[in-house]
């Protein structure tokens, strides 16, 4: 593909600022941003790592047990280990960086890697397979797999939240689906995609989709040119009006020269990670495998959540009457009773430590069009203890008797006032399928840091998704990034 210089240049050297000059911070950025992509999107930087942590995990299994018989025949081990990961696609580009989904990739591949070295070794040595020395590999791998992948993944996300590691991406499809994609781009930079433009033939006008974050570049059948002129360096097909026939083998070159290439696929609101791959011949069938909130595996959640709050109100039961206490301090009563909606549109009083001040606001509070209510309402009427509980999260602590009565969750979408819901069902899609499960004391959308006055339709978005991809597994990882950001201001 040809390149005109000035385009090069430009893509390089930095972007134009406002009187046509270059500007210094965003070439300062475009220069780190390709230094980035060639240490990180392509994985070699990752597997180099892992190679070098897994051979001194092999090194440290050595030197501290006296059973080397097969050592040499298990040296093969760190390259099993990666070779493992790379199958398992953990040098693939991903959009979402999590450091427990990349350490939880690496413990299972080093599993794998473990078992294939004492084969090897019980055909090298049957006499002497270094069981041990194997067994000992596998514990300093798992502990030196997990420091190396945190702290790349932490560099990763914040070299992306920097802009630093962007790839310039365009968004086939300029629909509302298109438009919700590039929002969620521009709006999340740790997904390390820069929506640049998009690619449509007859894009809907502006008042029917809401703001592009990005121009209309031109027509499917301009992809090859644009990618050329603007650098392109991944696609996201997010529904257009092209025909499949004319469309694909554009896809099809652009994807044989390396650029990344993603796709919605249709029915999306249907598909999650159950979604089953069954080839019929050589055609690709997905079948649906949805979630049943009424099916056993959520009664066992139910009856797993009371026990644990009990648990964790006789643990807490100190720190509980201590800030009771606290709160007793200000006029008023301990808790703050408010009413909410739960798992099948009942109602219930939530409860928490009272933060405010008794006396009535001022003012009615109206949230802003498309926001979600919360945080400090109108005039800031917090004591001064209730501040510290809101910035800890401390006053949610009384929900674990909510939950141990069964009006809440552990986990799960939060609940809302009547008065909200009635408002959110009749303009917003899909709001009324949150209440298909009990509410939450945490969840989703509250890690990934839609807390408090934030658009309710991304909140929305994240609770259906964690109803359908729900697992035991996103609990427990849910409630992890929970421990975490309690130590980070709530609002």
């Amino acid at each position: 593909m040809a390149t005109s210089e000035g385009t090069v240049a430009q893509a390089v050297l930095g972007k134009l600022d406002g009187d046509g000059q270059l500007d210094p911070a965003a070439s300062f950025r475009r220069r780190g941003g390709r230094l980035a992509n060639v240490l990180l999107v392509d994985g070699r930087t990752l597997a180099a790592l892992d190679f070098a942590a897994l051979t001194a995990a092999f090194v440290c299994a050595v030197i501290s047990t006296h059973d080397r018989g097969a050592a040499l025949a298990l040296a093969a081990f760190p390259l099993l280990g990666v070779l493992a990961m790379a199958a398992r696609g953990a040098y693939a580009l991903r959009l979402r960086l999590t450091v427990l989904d990349s350490v939880s990739l690496a413990a299972g591949s080093i599993s794998v890697a473990a078992m294939g070295s004492l084969a090897l070794g019980l055909l090298l040595h049957p006499g002497d397979p270094g069981a041990a020395l194997v067994f000992r590999a596998w514990l300093f791998s798992i502990a030196f797999l997990g420091i190396v992948r945190a702290l790349f993944s932490v560099w990763q996300q914040r070299l992306r939240m920097a802009g630093m590691a962007a790839r310039r991406t365009v968004i086939v499809g300029a629909g509302q689906v298109g438009v919700r994609v590039g929002r969620r781009l521009q709006q999340s930079p740790a997904y390390g995609l820069e929506p640049i433009g998009y690619i449509d033939d007859a894009p809907p006008p502006a008042d029917e989709v809401g703001h592009r974050p990005a121009p209309i570049l031109g027509s499917p059948a301009d992809l090859p040119r644009i990618v050329d002129e603007h650098q392109v360096e991944h696609i996201m097909v997010a529904f257009s009006r092209e025909p499949d026939e004319e469309l694909l083998p554009v896809l099809r070159r652009c994807a044989a020269e390396g650029i990344g290439v993603s796709l919605v696929p249709r029915l999306f609101d249907l598909i999650n990670n159950r979604l089953a791959y069954e080839p019929v011949g050589g055609l690709p069938v997905a079948t649906l495998r949805t979630t049943n909130p009424l099916g056993w595996t959520f009664t066992l959640k139910h009856a797993i959540d009371r026990v644990v709050a009990v648990v964790l109100i006789v643990i807490l039961a100190p720190l509980l009457a201590f800030i009771a206490l606290l709160v007793k301090q200000t006029p008023g009563p301990v808790l703050f009773r408010q009413r909410r909606i739960g798992r099948d549109s009942r109602t219930f009083d939530v409860l928490k430590f009272r933060t405010m001040t008794e006396e009535p606001p001022r003012s009615t509070f109206v949230p802003v069009n498309g926001q979600a209510p919360g945080g400090v309402e109108g005039v800031d009427r917090r004591t001064r203890v209730g501040r510290w509980l809101r910035r800890t999260s401390l006053d949610e602590l009384p929900q674990l008797f909510n939950v141990a009565r069964g009006d809440m969750s552990l986990v799960g979408p939060r609940p809302e006032r009547p008065e909200y819901v009635e408002m959110f069902e009749a303009g917003l899609a899909r709001y009324a399928e949150r209440h298909r499960v009990r509410a939450g004391i945490t969840g989703l959308s509250q890690v990934q840091g839609l807390r408090g006055q934030c658009p309710i339709a991304d909140r929305v978005e994240l609770d259906n998704y964690y109803i359908e991809n729900w697992s035991p597994g996103l609990d427990l990882k849910i409630l992890f990034m929970t421990l975490i950001a309690v130590v980070k201001p709530a609002e």
